[in-house]
């Protein structure tokens, strides 16, 4: 290596690294390996909670689209040093917008209840901790990654419980018979109740049912759901807590 070479390589500030060989120069940008490198350990340790899960966009998912958005705004910050007007906002813009199709295929709908919003919400802030990484914002991804973790982790327990107690408790009285159970969730599935628990006990003595439900929905007519229950044959008793 001569002076020349040695002044140039010297001068270069600290993420390229010259390496001169028999055919040339060869640039390497060790900035851009630590950006990717920690996007996908950032973006893995919320895909592994989401595989712990069982949820269907798991650790390989995330991790794939915090690396492609930390890639993303590298590209836009550095792939068009040549064009004078460039923006690098506009193609991390369209990584924010894009992200939501992804997100949509992992929504689900069964019956009344809607599954996946959650993930879809993780796989939105893993693209913004990838574009966080591009843009060498460490710290702001790092506590976004606490951040969402303690929530998922953390949150999961006690958003169970605040279900739990808004839930409405519907117990029935009636007569131990085939079709009973079908008939009260055929009621409650015609207003948009969801069930969220069913328990029943039969004393067989008296061939009585008694059936706890445990119900959840918006504008729940109390009213006409306990007429229509108690005009079902074979009912004896409805209470609503």
């Amino acid at each position: 290596m001569n002076y020349r070479d040695r002044k140039k390589r010297d001068s270069l500030p600290w993420p390229f690294v010259w390496i001169i060989s028999g055919k040339g120069r060869v640039k390497i940008n060790y900035e851009f390996l630590v950006r990717l490198t920690v996007a996908t350990l950032l973006g893995s340790i919320i895909g592994w909670e989401r595989e712990k899960q069982g949820r269907p966009a798991g650790l390989r998912t995330h991790i794939l689209v915090a690396l492609g958005s930390c890639l993303m705004m590298l590209i836009s910050i550095y792939g068009f040093s040549g064009v004078t007007a460039r923006d690098p906002a506009r193609l991390a813009a369209q990584v924010v917008s894009g992200i939501g199709f992804l997100g949509a295929g992992n929504i689900l709908r069964e019956g009344t209840s809607i599954r996946g919003l959650t993930t879809a919400a993780s796989l939105w802030v893993v693209a913004g901790i990838g574009l966080a990484c591009g843009t060498a914002l460490y710290l702001a991804a790092v506590a976004a990654t606490i951040v969402a973790f303690l929530v998922l982790v953390l949150l999961d327990d006690l958003e169970l419980k605040i279900k739990d107690f808004s839930a409405v408790r519907v117990r029935v009285e009636v007569a131990d018979q085939p079709g009973m159970l079908s008939a009260f969730t055929q009621i409650f599935g015609n207003h948009g109740i969801n069930i969220k628990k069913i328990q029943m006990k039969i004393n067989s003595e008296n061939k009585i049912a008694h059936i706890s439900l445990q119900i959840r929905g918006h504008n729940i007519d109390k009213e006409k759901i306990i007429e229509e229950i108690s005009l079902l044959p074979g009912v004896y008793s409805v209470e609503w807590n």
